[in-house]
């Protein structure tokens, strides 16, 4: 058969440098003088994946200038493509502002700049919430929209307060064909009588609320609406920044003019729209709709309840950069899965059962709420069934906890309570997680005729009782809308991809708080775990123009293009395009090497705990032991990354006997303390580090200048494998892709990328040297359950294999060599 050139979808197509005018343009956007080693072909690279409306998968290590790159095609499609708009996500906040800077320096040198915003959520921006003015008992969040409502009430022209015609209306700048359905007027009215010098208050200055540097025209309390206003004697709390941006018409006071170089952070439209009175998040919204490139991080695109914000620009014409990519899976598949706490589904049933009382009171009350219910078409029985569903719900919940610990530990935890019980956290899988079955709580719910029309019914039965709630003007905060969204995907949630559980958090606690005894141990919630968030990813990926997925560690990229459901796309004759790049410093200045010791397993190590003395250990830690004091004793701040938190404090409690250094060790901790151990190892002089490779301090850290000159990653990272979660993650993958590659899926792949993000904090810069240390024989190529092919192609033929009895001399002589 002839030749008939590459299908559709097929990434030759885009490959190499392709005929397209556009890669003649990309140099005016360029912010530097000169591109970096690789830098342009990652431009020329995504601009010709662009613009076949594909993907690129880039694997680029620190110095490949992976983030100018990704803008620079991206300018290109805005100024000479089919593209209106660039949607940028990332989930390091030191990512997000280099994005910022780099967009500025690009900036720089354009006579018509991008317009740039960075995003942050509502719970930043809020002047109230911001300086504490809620009450404690009250999110943010949940205060904002209660004040959103309440305000959107009284500025409703309804014919009872504005004269204002209903008629289309320009918003943030855009033709909208949104109805005015508000009164202008009647909210520069509530935003005037919240002023310090409104009639009745005593003008003072320190009664204007200030936040973030700015003081707004508003009183330090939150105002109730004027009686002319409404109707009764009990006139709502109002938000006035929200009622000024309907005096608005939704449009901003604050334009990109405010940030540098046209690109606007919270530092920028924060205090300027809390100058000028109106809400900031607003602010930020009506920005965004306009802005050329939006930066934000993995919630805004990835989460379904936080991808509204970005609805209006998201489309088939928006050029998406996600940063950091190597952590999609992990984070989407968080944001993805849900919990339902013990005490929020007890809040749930208060919700209800408070409702009905109300109804019980007297016959004109009960009038009312059947009234306010049958506005959402919900009767007054459909609330009485939720409140049975959610009673019993938490008997079997705490019956099936007790029966756990029942089997797990004995029944003298009745009794000896926390003392009797483990000290950690504890999942209770409600199906056999190797087993794609109906969980526990479905198949007894359907039993006790709960069905899925109950279950189904739960969201709509619980938002009309908030509302009624609310209207009522009933004492509490209500939960049962939110509560029955999460309980409609409990049940309507796939069994295969999904992993239904009760997760018991350990959180000790007085037991004259508590009802049940295993309570002064831990919380306990129900927990919907997504398994494979591949299909979410493609879809998301599906509604796009195209874009860029970026990190230092993708490989192996045909694994990452499976998982991130890029694979798909390129099924559907979507292009994706595969690249990875070298490290672009002097390999002069950096030593690279894997030591050849026994694989540091748990069956090889034995029990850390079990091994506190040297006089007991087996001949594995023997060894490891010899290779922890030579790299430790190397020149300079070394960072030991150990498999976990268990073997980080074995290593740091023998390294303090044998090391003159000050070794500090990581644990689990807070993030305060985190950051204090991050800046005592950074303040001069040679330390050591002892951290887990899973920890906070080996990702996301940039360990510049003379902050760190030694890595050492020592055996594989692998989460604990007999979890249920774990066992659920590799059935489905077994499923999804085949049985043979679902434990390197799962499991392998994430642990080798954990290993590499942490060698990757040694050099950062051209000027910098150091050395990079990979310790256990499975990293070593043609070993036992090797993992060297997991290493990027630069990285196999870059890290050098030797014993540890040579790597003493190795250390020396390397930094004998450097200045």
């Amino acid at each position: 058969m002839p030749d008939d050139g590459p299908a559709p979808g097929d990434p030759t197509e885009v490959t190499g440098r392709p005929d397209s005018d556009l890669l003649d343009y990309w140099e005016d956007y360029f912010g530097f003088p000169e591109p970096y080693d690789n830098q342009a072909d990652a431009v020329e690279s995504a601009i010709a994946v662009g613009e076949a409306n594909g993907y690129l998968a880039m694997e680029g290590p620190c110095g490949t200038g992976k983030t100018m790159a990704a803008l620079t095609a991206a300018a290109t499609h805005l100024r000479h493509g089919d593209y209106e708009n660039v949607v940028v996500v990332t989930p390091v906040k030191q990512q997000l502002q280099q994005f910022v800077a780099d967009l500025r320096t690009m900036n720089t040198g354009l006579d018509e700049p991008l317009s740039g915003i960075s995003l942050v959520g509502k719970r930043d921006l809020c002047p109230y919430g911001r300086e504490g003015l809620f009450p404690d008992d009250v999110g943010t969040h949940s205060r904002c929209e209660d004040l959103r409502e309440d305000t959107a009430h009284l500025v409703e022209s309804d014919g009872t307060g504005g004269d204002a015609p209903v008629a289309e209306v320009a918003v943030g700048g855009e033709d909208s064909d949104e109805e005015i359905w508000w009164d202008p007027q009647r909210g520069s009215d509530l935003a005037r009588h919240a002023r310090p010098d409104a009639p009745g208050q005593r003008q003072l200055a320190e009664q204007s609320l200030s936040t973030a540097g700015a003081t707004s025209p508003y009183r330090t309390e939150q105002p109730t609406a004027p009686e002319s206003m409404v109707e009764g004697d009990d006139p709502p709390l109002y938000c006035p920044f929200e009622a000024d941006w309907y005096a608005r018409n939704k449009a901003s006071p604050v334009d990109f003019a405010v940030g540098e170089g046209h690109v606007v952070t919270p530092d920028d439209y924060l205090p300027a729209a809390v100058e000028r009175g109106t809400c900031p998040h607003r602010v930020m919204s009506v920005m965004l709709e306009s802005a050329d490139v939006v930066i934000g991080n993995y919630n805004h695109l990835f989460d379904p309840d936080s991808r509204p914000l970005l609805s209006a620009v998201l489309d088939e014409r928006t050029f998406v950069i996600v940063d950091e990519a190597h952590r999609l899976e992990e984070r989407v598949r968080d944001l993805l899965s849900d919990r339902v706490g013990r005490d929020t589904l007890k809040r749930a049933r208060g919700d209800c059962h408070a409702l009905l009382s109300r109804a019980q009171q007297t016959h004109e009350h009960q009038e009312q709420v059947r009234d306010h219910l049958a506005a959402r078409e919900v009767p007054i029985e459909a609330v009485e069934r939720a409140r049975d569903f959610y009673d019993d719900v938490l008997g079997w919940l705490d019956d099936r906890v007790a029966a756990h610990l029942d089997e797990e530990v004995g029944e003298d935890w009745r009794v000896a309570g926390a003392d009797q019980l483990p000290d950690h956290g504890i999942e209770i899988p409600l199906r056999d997680p190797e087993t794609v079955e109906r969980d526990e709580l479905s198949v007894w719910a359907e039993r006790n005729d709960y069905d899925g029309g109950l279950w189904r019914s739960l969201g709509t039965v619980g938002a009309a009782v908030e509302d009624a709630i609310d209207d009522l003007g009933l004492t509490r905060s209500p939960v049962a809308g939110a509560v029955g969204v999460l309980m409609k995907r409990w049940w309507e949630g796939d069994h295969a991809t999904a992993l239904r559980e009760i997760e018991l958090d350990h959180s000790p606690a007085d037991e004259r708080h508590v009802d049940r005894q295993w309570e002064t141990a831990y919380t306990a919630g129900l927990v919907r775990f997504e398994c494979m968030p591949g299909e979410a990813l493609r879809e998301v990926f599906d509604a796009l123009g195209g874009g860029v997925l970026m990190s230092a560690t993708l490989e192996p990229l045909d694994v990452f293009s499976d998982v991130a459901g890029l694979d798909a796309l390129r099924a559907a004759n979507r292009p994706v395009v595969e690249r990875s790049y070298e490290l672009p410093f002097p390999e002069a200045n950096r030593a690279s090497w894997i030591v050849d010791a026994e694989p540091f397993t748990a069956r090889n190590r034995g029990d850390p705990d079990e091994n506190a003395d040297p006089a007991t250990w087996n001949r594995t830690r023997d060894e490891y032991a010899h290779v922890l004091r030579t790299l430790a004793r190397s020149y300079g701040n070394v960072m030991i990354a150990m498999p976990n938190y268990r073997e980080a404090s074995w290593a740091g409690e023998y390294l303090r006997t044998v090391v003159d250094k000050p070794v500090l060790v990581d644990e689990s901790s807070a993030n305060e303390e985190t950051e204090r151990l991050k800046s005592e190892f950074f303040a001069g002089g040679g330390k050591v580090l002892v951290t887990s490779t899973r920890g906070t301090l080996t990702e996301g850290v940039d360990y510049d200048g003379d902050k760190l000159h030694c890595c050492a990653v020592v055996g594989i990272p692998l989460v604990n494998i007999g979890s249920p979660r774990v066992t659920a993650t590799r059935r489905a993958y077994a499923d999804a892709f085949s049985e043979s590659d679902a434990f390197e899926y799962a499991l392998t792949v994430p642990a080798v990328r954990r290993a590499r993000q942490a060698i990757g904090r040694v050099i950062r810069g051209v000027d910098e040297s150091g050395v990079r240390v990979f310790v256990g024989r499975r990293y070593v190529s043609g070993a036992r359950h090797s993992v060297n092919g997991y290493l990027s192609p630069a990285e196999r033929a870059e890290f050098v294999r030797m014993t540890p009895e040579f790597l003493d001399d190795q250390l020396s002589t390397f930094w004998a060599n450097q200045d």
